[in-house]
């Protein structure tokens, strides 16, 4: 029977990560914060370690290759939606911003990460020391976006400039981690990289031309009634999207996604399309992906040199982030309010990061035993970063006035009255 047991842990995962989510929205923290915590509160890093030191057993939720999968498939849902919400007019008017607090967000870790690894380790290699910097680099997008969509800043200039950035973040730490590895291993090909990101742009482009003919035409010649094959083909070419970036031209499949959904957003039918996406991402592969990024977690043991090591670490991530980016912002003409809020969403790691360090002990330019002061940054990190920017909005009327996000969940509950309703009206009309 141990088969059926992802059943059993996927119904503790839906069900702990809604009950945490409703204690942070108690709190006055973002549910995003809760669904993180029951990862890690019911994974190996808590429940784990307290009842293997009990009963000599773990007895907890563990990691394993389907939840992966479907963790992998929620943040790009993730990234999908934001996407489709995304303003395209604004995105690209963010997009000279972007790059400024993006290349300001890479070279300030990059720089800051290196030197703490020499203060640390002066007889440490060059290589070494930059892939540190590397790793701190990584911004996660997905965590950022998930907060600010519950925020309802999605829309405002800090957001889309915040989007931006990320994704640009990503691109120049491809480039950054292309360039240090190839200065590990001997081998520089910076050129290629270049080449596929401007050929992914391409694709992006024609993909976009022909799948708006083709929706413009389905929209014409098909019975107008029919829409459920709308949401299908979005969602193909969301998978479609994500599978090219990552495989064809090496770029995260996230970026992918997003740029399917902003293809989605400016089609025929895409505001219906969008609209389906919200309980698929909410009732199963959201709370999944944040839940597993507790269960990844497993915390070695520490020496004194180790935590001060740790505490160091936290510091120069967050600092480096928050300087570099937000002076990028103040330096495009934001307000010192917006600058801060820039820099608290530029903060958050992710996965990205993990990625950025497994392959760096994958080459021995990391150590072991520095593996788990990188976790600790980053569960640090990806928490309070939701943390502070409600703290950082709250109160704050933005350009398009939007209101705290409590308002959102008014609006849920009032949409699920409506389609409650619309589901009695069917069934009377059945009958």
């Amino acid at each position: 029977m141990e088969g059926y047991n992802y059943l059993l842990s996927l119904c503790v995962i839906l069900l702990s990560t809604k009950i945490f989510s409703l204690l942070s929205r108690r709190a006055q923290l973002p549910q995003v914060v809760g669904a993180l915590m029951a990862g890690l509160f019911f994974g190996p890093a808590v429940l784990g370690a307290i009842t293997s030191n009990l009963f000599g057993v773990q007895f907890c939720l563990m990691p394993s290759p389907l939840l992966s999968r479907m963790a992998e498939l929620g943040v790009i849902v993730i990234m999908f939606t934001a996407g489709m919400e995304t303003n395209l007019d604004e995105l690209k008017a963010s997009g000279g911003v972007g790059f400024v607090v993006a290349l300001l967000g890479v070279v300030f870790p990059l720089g800051m990460g290196a030197g703490m690894m020499y203060f640390f380790q002066p007889d440490i290699s060059f290589p070494s020391a930059i892939f540190i910097g590397a790793v701190l680099t990584a911004t996660s997008v997905s965590i950022t976006v998930e907060a600010l969509k519950e925020l309802g800043k999605m829309s405002t200039k800090a957001g889309n400039t915040i989007l931006a950035a990320a994704l640009i973040d990503d691109i120049l730490g491809l480039i950054c981690l292309t360039i240090v590895t190839g200065i590990a291993g001997g081998n520089t090909n910076i050129g290629l990289v270049f080449v596929k990101i401007a050929g992914f742009f391409v694709f992006i482009w024609l993909v976009g031309i022909a799948y708006n003919r083709a929706m413009i035409w389905s929209d014409r010649v098909q019975e107008s009634r029919n829409l459920r094959r709308y949401p299908v083909m979005g969602f193909a070419l969301c998978l479609f999207m994500a599978w090219a970036a990552e495989v064809i031209f090496g770029i995260a499949d996230i970026i992918g996604a997003f740029a399917a959904g902003m293809i989605i957003s400016i089609s025929p039918k895409g505001q219906y399309i969008a609209s389906k996406f919200d309980s698929i991402a909410f009732l199963l592969l959201t709370p999944v992906f944040f839940a597993n990024i507790g269960l990844e977690v497993t915390l070695p043991a520490f020496s004194s040199e180790i935590v001060i090591f740790t505490a160091v670490l936290i510091i120069v991530s967050i600092i480096s982030k928050l300087v570099g980016c937000g002076l990028g912002a103040k330096i495009c003409g934001m307000d010192n309010h917006q600058s801060y809020v820039v820099g608290l969403g530029m903060v958050c790691r992710g996965e990205v990061a993990l990625i950025v360090a497994g392959k760096g002990v994958s080459m021995h330019l990391i150590e072991e035993s520095e593996l788990g002061p990188i976790i600790i940054m980053i569960i640090v990190c990806t928490i309070i970063t939701p943390i502070f920017l409600k703290r950082a909005f709250k109160g704050a009327k933005d350009e398009i006035g939007s209101t705290v996000f409590e308002d959102r969940f008014m609006l849920d509950e009032q949409a699920d009255e409506i389609e409650e309703d619309l589901y009695r009206r069917r069934s009377l009309l059945s009958h």
